[in-house]
């Protein structure tokens, strides 16, 4: 019998190498991909063609970017199985890993758990029927997009939306009949809500959040 394939997504090296190590010992297991955080994960998710997906919550500081991570694992691959790896026990945190399409919640101190975790997974006995994960995760995006529209005002929208378009400031100023003072003003709040350094950045990653 073949065995599991594991993907593994953690910032830690340590603990990463760590549990590879763990299982690979075990012989019906076999981690065929890594990686530290999420671009890194997304590129190297589907060529790895895993059966079983552990995902660390936290992949920089604490911004619970594992969630986002396994949300987009889910559009690549609508049947992922993703097991969420954590030392957090909020009940918050756990109900959006679900929404995000989980099939399973570990805490990093119970890694002796993972192994059978990983074969409870793959044999498709989560702990979550999958219809009401399916029902968390679209609640979730929802909840996530009202999130989103709510960020920036309407004219932090605009603004975003023409320099996405690729308009100077000048043809910004023309076209909301605005002075470039506003538009400057708007910028840095924008540059602050948004936790990026240029405009462009902000206007592309808007776009990514369908926010105009």
């Amino acid at each position: 019998m073949n065995p599991i394939r594991v993907f593994l997504v953690e910032d830690d090296p340590v603990w990463r190498k760590g549990l590879i190590d763990f299982l690979n010992k075990e012989p019906d297991l076999t981690v065929v991909g890594e990686a530290g955080f999420k671009a890194e994960a997304i590129e190297r998710f589907l060529p790895a063609k895993a059966d079983v997906v552990l995902m660390d919550i936290n992949l920089t500081e604490n911004n619970l970017d594992g969630i986002e991570t396994a949300i987009e694992f889910m559009a690549l691959q609508a049947d992922s199985k993703i097991i969420m790896l954590t030392s957090l026990t909020d009940e918050a945190v756990i109900v959006e890993s679900f929404s995000a399409g989980a099939v399973n919640y570990i805490s990093k101190s119970n890694f002796k758990e993972i192994p059978d975790a990983i074969r409870a997974a793959h044999n498709s006995q989560s702990s979550i029927h999958p219809t009401a994960a399916a029902a968390l995760r679209n609640e979730f995006l929802r909840l996530k997009n009202d999130e989103n529209q709510k960020l920036l005002s309407p004219a932090e929208r605009d603004i975003l939306q023409l320099i996405h378009q690729g308009h100077t400031q000048t043809q910004i100023e023309q076209s909301l009949h605005i002075t470039k003072r506003t538009i400057k003003n708007h910028i840095n709040r924008i540059l602050k809500k948004m936790g990026v350094k240029t405009s462009k950045e902000a206007a592309a990653k808007a776009s990514q959040k369908k926010l105009f």
